[in-house]
């Protein structure tokens, strides 16, 4: 007898629910309650002050799955107190986690500062980092033992830079006559290359008296390239005087490019300079008189031989004619670039843009008109221009239930997850690399779609960065509305679409994030920045470690928008500018070229993190408006001209409509930049830090 449709379908159903309670218990683990991962952040809180207080909070929690996390929180805290029968203990029962790795490690670390060389010795493993390989030579040399260079060196002296655990290892290999001087200078050369002056001066108290004064005259011009330019003129004209001299003119050139034309002058006479190391100074004098839109700049660069043209030379040259409106030599500095560079979309934008200038105008449409297809800054320009749709494609991604209870068997994916619920994002992210390492695109997809659903949303922005994994935009940039930024945003008077744009641009939607200069969460504040944000606008501050927290990160981040739009006369695009390299920087490009039309302002700012960092922005904005409404406001809108700003409720109800071209895009470069080639998340956002 045949079954109805609708029976079917529940067969179906419940074959798939069946499957799914088959393979959860294969994982060993149902789904966790909400009081599993209450008991866990309580007993976490306690385990990260040490001891067994801990253990009293966990009952219960011992199948859960990162319980393993408590015990190592807690050993890890009392790290100095602990002995190795404790640790091995727990890397008995837990030997392949993520935990377990860092308390050996971290345990090692502390049998090193004990010098408890035996207990050491016998649980170090290789490949835990420089200090510890370190560590384990001197734990040898306290034997007795005999460095050999090849065997015991060879592979941390290639390294420019080594951490003072190798201090006394390196000091034994003197001590043994492994660094003899040719070796010496083999590492202050590489040194020289990755401007490590710190690891040429120790290098030179090691050389004979007149090789280490040459060494530290190299350090010298790394580390103060003015003093050792002037300090040159008296340098004897000696091989490794001239490599110094040179090298502090490039330096040089980088800070205070006319004052290195001048330290040139004199000391290119004075030293028999190498034809390589001419060249480099040739070419680094005339990329920065260029970078600082010097006088002469442009036809410098123009003269600049073909063997020393480089790919950043080359778009200088377009970005100096840009600076002067000279059309002419914007077309030509185009013209001279390789065709693969003259297809980035920046370039083939200024292309049209020189060409209609010139009154060729049918010639600029035949290359705005495939531009204008590409969801890019400079694509929605093009589009602008002709007045055609926005073309973004947008694909979903697609379900698969069996194939997604198979994936949530994988025990390191389920710690992933329940990290994330738990808010350890930290952990959670190196769980989720370690789990999907070597994954295939289709398993990393699906992968994502369970991510998503638990509102963990940078997974995606970092997983589909490349081919037609950018078109999931719903994943890309995710709406989330618990964190409160429309109605902060519509409070502050910032458009929500551009508050977004800066929060994806910054953070990626990953809410610990924190770069080098400690800006923090999700809009990657400075705590010092966000204290006098709060103080103006009366809001309560808790110090910087509330800027981990969403909604704390998004009120005191709006405003800080707000202040900074109101700063630059309501243009949100110089306020984006200013919220990457700071508002005393944006206003210094403005009075050097301030009545450059927006397009070519953004295309002569100095910094490529802050040019890329606009252009990314603005063009996240016209996604974001998109996603919430369907169609946007348009680019051209949106990049008022200076002293002009940006009010959405006077445009709001001119919107750009959005329609999928016959032929799908190129990759979008814009919203690709905003995340690296990997599925892991990076140490730190891309911020400067400066807000």
């Amino acid at each position: 007898m045949s079954l109805s449709v609708a029976p079917r379908r529940i067969a179906r159903r419940l074959l798939i629910v069946m499957a799914g309670l088959l393979l959860a218990g294969t994982a060993g683990a149902a789904e966790p309650t909400q009081a599993q991962r209450t008991a866990f952040k309580q007993a976490y809180a306690a385990a990260l002050q040490g001891g067994d207080g801990w253990r009293s909070l966990a009952g219960g929690l011992e199948n859960y799955a990162i319980y393993p996390y408590l015990e190592a929180a807690a050993l890890t805290h009392d790290i100095r107190q602990i002995d190795r029968a404790q640790v091995e203990s727990y890397l008995k029962r837990y030997p392949d986690q993520i935990p377990a790795g860092d308390l050996r490690r971290d345990f090692l670390a502390e049998l090193a500062r004990r010098q408890d060389w035996d207990n050491f010795l016998a649980m170090y493993q290789p490949g835990q980092g420089d200090a510890l390989a370190c560590n384990a030579l001197q734990a040898q040399l306290s034997k007795g033992a005999q460095l050999d260079f090849d065997r015991d060196l060879a592979a941390l002296w290639a390294k420019p830079k080594l951490p003072g655990a190798c201090d006394p290892v390196l000091s034994a290999a003197h001590d043994q006559g492994l660094l003899t001087p040719q070796r010496l200078w083999d590492r202050i050369d590489r040194a020289a290359d990755a401007v490590q002056p710190g690891s040429i001066n120790a290098m030179a108290a090691w050389l004979p008296a007149e090789d280490a004064d040459a060494a530290k005259r190299l350090a010298s011009a790394l580390s103060d390239p003015g003093t050792a330019a002037v300090a040159a003129n008296q340098w004897p004209d000696t091989p490794r005087n001239r490599q110094a001299a040179a090298i502090a003119v490039e330096r040089l050139a980088r800070r205070q490019s006319v004052i290195a034309d001048t330290a040139w002058q004199k000391l290119q006479d004075r030293f028999a300079f190498t034809p390589q190391q001419r060249d480099r100074v040739v070419y680094a004098l005339a990329l920065f008189h260029a970078t600082d839109y010097d006088e002469g700049a442009l036809s410098r660069l123009a003269a600049l031989p073909a063997a020393l043209q480089t790919d950043v030379s080359r778009e200088w040259r377009v970005r100096a004619a840009l600076a002067q409106r000279d059309w002419r030599a914007v077309l030509a500095a185009i013209d001279a670039m390789p065709a693969t560079q003259q297809q980035d979309g920046e370039w083939r934008w200024f292309r049209a843009r020189a060409l209609t200038e010139l009154g060729r105008g049918a010639e600029a449409q035949r290359v705005l008109t495939p531009l204008a297809q590409e969801p890019t800054f400079y694509g929605f320009l093009a589009a602008d221009r002709l007045e055609q749709p926005y073309g973004i494609c947008p694909i979903q991604l697609t379900s698969d239930a069996k194939r997604e209870q198979a994936l949530l068997a994988n025990r390191g994916l389920q710690r992933a997850f329940e990290l994330f619920a738990v808010d350890v994002p930290r952990q959670a992210r190196r769980e989720w690399s370690q789990a999907l390492d070597g994954a295939d695109a289709d398993t990393l997809r699906l992968a994502v779609a369970l991510a998503y659903r638990r509102g963990w949303y940078d997974r995606a922005v970092f997983t589909f960065n490349n081919g037609e994994a950018l078109r999931y935009y719903e994943q890309r940039f995710p709406l989330a509305s618990q964190d409160g930024l429309v109605p902060q945003a519509q409070e502050a008077g910032i458009d929500p679409s551009w508050a977004y744009a800066i929060l994806r641009a910054e953070s990626a939607w990953m809410s610990d994030a924190r770069s080098g200069a400690d800006a923090r969460g999700l809009m990657q504040l400075l705590p010092s920045t966000a204290a006098l944000v709060a103080k103006r606008n009366d809001i309560r501050w808790g110090g910087g470690e509330t800027l981990f927290d969403p909604v704390t990160n998004i009120i005191l981040g709006t405003r800080y928008l707000a202040q900074m739009a109101q700063r630059f006369s309501g243009s949100i695009w110089l306020a984006s500018a200013a919220y990457n390299a700071g508002p005393g920087k944006v206003d210094q490009w403005l009075e050097a070229r301030g009545a450059l039309p927006p397009d070519l302002f953004v295309a002569t700012i100095p910094y490529k993190e802050t040019r890329e960092y606009v252009a990314r922005v603005m063009s996240f904005a016209v996604i974001y408006d998109w996603r919430q409404h369907g169609n946007a406001v348009t680019l051209s809108q949106r990049m008022t001209p200076i002293g002009q700003g940006f009010n959405l409720a006077e445009v709001s109800a001119e919107r750009k409509r959005v329609g999928c071209p016959i032929a799908a895009p190129a990759v979008p470069a814009e919203a690709a930049t905003a995340a690296p080639a990997s599925n892991m998340a990076p140490p730190a956002p891309a911020s400067s830090g400066t807000h």
